[in-house]
């Protein structure tokens, strides 16, 4: 078995039976890195456990958590009570649902987790991980609005757009995506162009396979580009409609 490895995760929407499932399939060890681009909350049932099972995880392995904007709304409401009714239709009403049975040093716990939760992630090999994206054409460490980390959808589009013909060196290639080796997002289900598995376009890997629809959850080897998936995730949670 390959050890030391760096494994990126992609949306889990609270889906834990497939995480549990991926995890397995890629007989992930203490010796493994985990990115986990966010999104951790809203769409199936288990959304305390999903938060408490990753807190104990990197109490055991080298994890590093990305913040999504799932989170993020997730964390508004449990420390301020906000009310977003558009929220609660894209998944918020099961999170909720799922904190009714817990208590306040639980709810405590999990708010100073998704306080933890890291904008991006850049590693010693130039690869760059976020949740969305970014808009300053220098890079991450220039972005004005830290929202735009976890709700950009520019880049893909831009990934998508980009005539795969251009040169690197031509100066109409967009500056974004030179800035970085590789870039890993999620957020943006590749779903919606009708993919189940991890896509790569320029230097863009999106690893958001659509778990919180009708999709498995997907977990790659960012060296090797290995990818393992969990089997469609609205089969493990029977008689839910996550998302969908």
């Amino acid at each position: 078995m390959i050890q030391n490895r760096t494994l990126v995760i992609g949306d889990i929407h609270s889906g834990l039976k497939a995480l549990l499932q991926v995890m397995d399939k890629a007989n992930v060890t203490s010796d493994d890195t985990l990115i986990f681009l966010g999104d951790y909350v809203d769409g199936w049932s288990q959304a305390v456990e999903t938060v408490n099972f990753l807190i104990h995880l990197k109490t055991t392995h080298r994890c590093v958590f990305i913040k999504g904007n799932h989170d993020e709304l997730c964390n508004e409401w449990l420390s301020k009570g906000k009310d977003n009714p558009l929220w609660f239709q894209h998944g918020g009403q099961a999170t909720i649902a799922s904190y009714e049975n817990t208590d306040d040093q639980i709810k405590t716990t999990h708010m100073a987790f998704f306080d933890s939760l890291e904008n991006y992630y850049l590693d010693s090999h130039n690869r760059l991980f976020l949740h969305a994206g970014f808009t300053n054409l220098k890079g991450v460490d220039y972005e004005y609005f830290s929202k735009t980390f976890y709700w950009d959808r520019t880049l893909w589009e831009l990934a998508l757009s980009l005539n795969p013909s251009l040169d690197k060196e031509d100066k109409y290639y967009p500056k974004r995506l030179i800035q970085y080796n590789e870039i890993y997002i999620g957020h943006t289900p590749v779903t919606r162009i009708g993919k189940t598995v991890p896509q790569n376009v320029a230097n863009v890997w999106n690893i958001d396979t659509g778990a919180a629809f009708k999709g498995p959850l997907s977990m790659m080897d960012v060296d090797s580009k290995e990818v393992w998936q969990s089997d469609p995730v609205h089969t493990l949670y029977p008689g839910e409609s996550g998302r969908n």
